[in-house]
């Protein structure tokens, strides 16, 4: 079920292992709608999340990247979540200058138990990627 026109555009998501990944798990086990156009990378913790990789995605022909964690104070790994914000927040400021919408980019949190959130999450993200369309590409 991919939103938008039909066309399935290329997601990437980068979750954590122990709350965002066990929500997208609760949401596919609860049998929950979700669009297809998301392909997800499974990390220990947000906290291990290189701003390169969300680049390199976005660079390699990736229409939009998602990044989801644990809810602040309820990391696995007690302020991973807390190092990923700030340094994902300063990427995002970056995208512009790399000739990228900022909207192509999203962080957010999701806990184990929020299968609804996560399905709520994902599907706007997957509309707000399908009405900027595609992403530009580039020549290497």
């Amino acid at each position: 079920m991919s939103a938008g026109n039909g066309r399935e555009l290329r997601i990437v998501g980068f979750l954590c292992n122990w709350c965002s990944y066990g929500g997208a798990d609760t949401a596919g086990v609860s049998r929950l709608g979700q669009p297809t156009d998301l392909r997800i990378i499974r990390l220990p913790c947000t906290g291990r999340m290189d701003p390169l990789f969300m680049f390199k995605a976005l660079l390699s022909g990736a229409d939009g990247v998602l990044v989801s964690g644990c809810h602040p104070r309820d990391c696995h790994y007690s302020e991973g979540n807390f190092y990923a914000r700030r340094r994902l927040e300063l990427a995002k400021r970056l995208l512009p200058t790399l000739g990228f919408d900022s909207g192509r980019f999203e962080y957010t949190w999701v806990s184990a138990s929020e299968g609804k959130r996560w399905q709520q999450v994902v599907t706007a993200f997957t509309e707000q990627i399908h009405t900027l369309g595609p992403g530009p590409k580039f020549s290497h």
